[in-house]
């Protein structure tokens, strides 16, 4: 009995990926989610992300806006090719860039936008308002 209740709270978990070229950030998001009940994945380069990343897997994407090769909206749109659902939060230290990639990306969904440097409390506060 105790493997289905643990088994069932297993299941209840949401799963988490970020993407976001620093790795200290990364780190620190994977330890403080996880310690929250959340199941993260972290990646540091978007393109290793992108070909790891597989349909309906997760209930939400942490995306870093600036990083090298990619940047997080060109990573997204590369991710609706696979999932045209994919729920994603952009995470950013740079307002200014942000707003200036909305000009350029004008469909982009920017619905959640979580700015740097957060608490892993008001993290887990977004997340649970963006997924519910």
């Amino acid at each position: 009995m105790k493997y289905k209740i643990a088994n069932r709270n297993f299941l209840m978990k949401k799963k988490i990926l970020v993407v976001d070229d620093d790795q200290g950030t990364t780190l620190s998001f994977k330890l403080g989610l996880e310690n929250h009940d959340f199941i993260v994945d972290t990646f540091n380069d978007p393109e290793i992300a992108l070909n790891n990343f597989k349909p309906e897997v997760y209930d939400l994407c942490l995306i870093d806006i600036r990083m090298h090769g990619m940047n997080g909206f060109e990573l997204v749109q590369e991710m609706k090719k696979i999932d045209q659902n994919v729920r994603v939060c952009f995470i950013t230290s740079f307002k200014s860039y942000y707003e200036g990639l909305l000009e350029e990306y004008p469909n982009m969904d920017h619905r959640c936008f979580i700015q740097k440097p957060i608490s892993i409390e008001n993290l887990v506060k977004q997340i649970e308002k963006y997924i519910a």
